[in-house]
């Protein structure tokens, strides 16, 4: 029963940790690639995005998970667009009553959350064969795991092409501020605005999956010359 007990526990944390890091859907997947460079020019943006798409995905999982024993094989896909864009659709209304600055800068790109292959594909590979409770796991994980790499992208972005993060203008329900990093007016200007542009979010994504690359292939290469030095040392204590 005990054991029993940990499995569960430790499925659910599989569940929950290995859409923010290990599986991330942007840095490691690569999925979703089209919002993560249209609407990481502004930071506020990004978070915005996040927020969004994690109610997407938190609501069609449990949704699918709920309803997966009633939906025919035949029609799953058709019934998980159809639950998806309910409640993009939810989004797009609220995001359009109360946050219009918001609903203007993710543009298209809010109503394309209904064929997301991150949003979709989590219906089909994990929401559909699991629990509820595990379900809304995953779906936090990977909402979160999207939204902290899309933020990370936008603030170096913003950073870069604008010369400082500016707060308050898609979220209007806070004092406009805009912080100085890298351009201050009249004084210094460090900010290169190619950053702002589409080939400027290739680059930093770029830049990122590299650096996640060789951080994998570090750990890795230095997990084999553990082993191996333990096989080493193992082998002379042995003589």
């Amino acid at each position: 029963m005990g054991e029993t007990a940990l499995s569960l526990r430790e499925e659910r944390k599989e569940a929950f940790v290995s859409g923010i890091w290990k599986a991330n859907p942007l840095f490691v997947s690569l999925l979703g690639m089209c919002p993560a460079l249209a609407v990481t020019t502004n930071f506020e943006s990004a978070i915005g995005m996040g927020i969004l798409f994690t109610f997407v995905l938190l609501g069609s999982n449990i949704f699918v998970s709920l309803l997966r024993k009633i939906i025919p094989e035949e029609v799953t896909t058709p019934c998980y667009i159809v639950i998806i864009a309910t409640f993009v659709t939810v989004v797009k209304m609220i995001c359009e009553a109360f946050l219009p600055e918001l609903y203007t800068s993710l543009g298209v790109f809010l109503s394309l959350l209904v064929v997301n292959c991150i949003v979709l594909g989590r219906s089909e590979a994990y929401a559909s064969k699991n629990t509820v409770l595990n379900s809304t796991l995953d779906a936090l994980g990977n909402g979160i795991g999207f939204t902290w790499a899309i933020c990370a992208i936008a603030l170096v972005r913003e950073i870069l092409g604008t010369g400082m993060i500016t707060f308050g203008r898609v979220f209007t329900f806070i004092p406009e501020y805009s912080l100085p990093i890298l351009k201050l007016e009249g004084v210094y200007d460090y900010s290169i605005e190619f950053f702002q542009r589409s080939l400027g979010g290739f680059l930093v994504l770029g830049i990122a999956l590299a650096i996640i690359a060789a951080a994998s292939s570090y750990k890795k290469n230095k997990a084999k010359v553990d082993a191996l030095n333990a096989k080493k040392a193992a082998a002379e204590g042995g003589k």
